[in-house]
């Protein structure tokens, strides 16, 4: 169900022949009202793809109808044409809905650089138009996957109203205030503004959060559209805590399902003076080859986690730092404790804690291992 669980939403997944492997690759979200609240994030990539530059105009008001989106095709750095197509996909679908361009945002993914067909984009679009049901969320998460082997979807109830969210990315997984491919609805009567303050604060301990291969994309956007069709006006803090459940439970789905990977590495950094600085050791750890190379071997290296932090600029004193690997304290005040081949990385969960002794702030990063699977299949991935 996914994106239909929620009440006034309709979804559909089709194929529009965008994708040479085939499937589908063309879907469309719509909110059927009776409100239209949404918001929306998106990638801070100074490189931004056309469906992101249209989207920012169209979120601008805090309305959307609906939420046209495609694979096969990222159409970025596709020239004027490819600004056309974005365009006219979202005139083609306010069209079909009977709603004007201006609450139509665009979502693409796949590769960057190839221009979109516009004629099998607008069937497609026809096409998913036609198809649109409250059944639809499903084929909806399928239409937008590109190198996803699975699609990630959650639903969550809240007190007589529901959550909905539908995701897809397996690389290029790095924040930018977003990552990825997201939408999500609700049936709560929730203001614009109050959807914007919440979805922000989700995005910002969890998508944020995911660091699988530092690499940020040119087309990340997590949107999120409110039909208030269940007349309950929740509580701002209950839907906020849930909306984040939401966006925890997709980014980890998208993490367990990042290209090529055998381990899901969980970074947990306490004991640092803020919180952002908690943020910048774990991600630094996250981002180091080397230390991901390691996990890859089952080898648990602690010298390359203390060696990662050593390059940010996070208050701590080295030789105070703890780090445990799986429950094994190995290193301890920037020394060995507990011998390394206590430490048991046969498992796909990893998780490294890192405790900085400085304050008493914490956050967590999420990331993988570095794989020959992940090498070949992003060097093979346009071929």
């Amino acid at each position: 169900m996914s994106v239909t669980a929620a009440a006034g939403f309709e979804a559909s997944g089709v194929e529009a022949g965008l994708k040479a492997s085939g499937g589908l690759d063309v879907a469309i979200v719509v909110n059927r009202g009776p409100r239209f609240d949404a918001a929306a994030v998106f990638t801070s990539n100074r490189a931004q793809a056309h469906p992101i530059i249209w989207s920012k105009q169209v979120i601008a008001d805090g309305i959307v109808s609906a939420i046209a989106l495609n694979s096969g095709g990222a159409n970025c750095f596709t020239g004027p044409q490819g600004f056309q197509v974005t365009h006219a996909t979202a005139e083609h679908v306010a069209g079909t809905l009977g709603t004007s361009a201006g609450d139509i945002l665009v979502c693409s993914t796949g590769l960057i650089g190839e221009p979109l067909p516009q004629d099998k984009v607008l069937a497609g679009m026809s096409a998913a138009a036609a198809a649109l049901s409250s059944e639809g969320g499903d084929d909806a998460s399928r239409a937008i996957m590109t190198t996803d082997s699975k699609p990630k979807t959650t639903v969550v109830s809240g007190t007589g109203y529901t959550i909905g969210g539908m995701a897809k990315g397996a690389g290029m997984l790095a924040p930018g205030l977003a990552t990825m491919l997201v939408v999500i609805t609700t049936d709560a009567a929730v203001a614009s503004a109050e959807l914007d303050r919440a979805l922000r604060e989700a995005t910002r301990v969890s998508f944020d959060r995911l660091d699988s291969d530092g690499c940020m994309s040119t087309n990340d956007q997590v949107s999120v559209m409110a039909s208030g069709a269940s007349g309950v006006t929740p509580e701002a803090q209950e839907f906020a805590a849930l909306l984040t459940q939401v966006c925890s439970d997709l980014a980890e789905q998208l993490q367990a399902d990042a290209e090529g990977s055998s381990h899901e590495i969980r970074i947990e950094v306490v004991g640092a003076l803020s919180e952002d600085e908690a943020v910048v050791v774990g991600r630094s750890v996250a981002r180091n080859n080397l230390f991901k190379a390691a996990i890859f071997g089952n080898d648990p290296n602690w010298g390359r986690v203390l060696a990662a932090i050593g390059t940010t600029d996070a208050a701590f004193d080295p030789y105070a730092v703890d780090v445990s690997m799986n429950g094994v304290r190995v290193c301890h005040a920037g020394a060995p404790d507990r011998s390394r081949e206590e430490v048991d990385l046969t498992g796909r969960t990893v998780h490294v804690l890192i405790d900085l002794a400085t304050g008493d702030a914490e956050a967590t990063i999420l990331t993988n291992d570095l794989t020959h699977e992940y090498v070949h299949e992003n060097s093979a991935y346009s071929s």
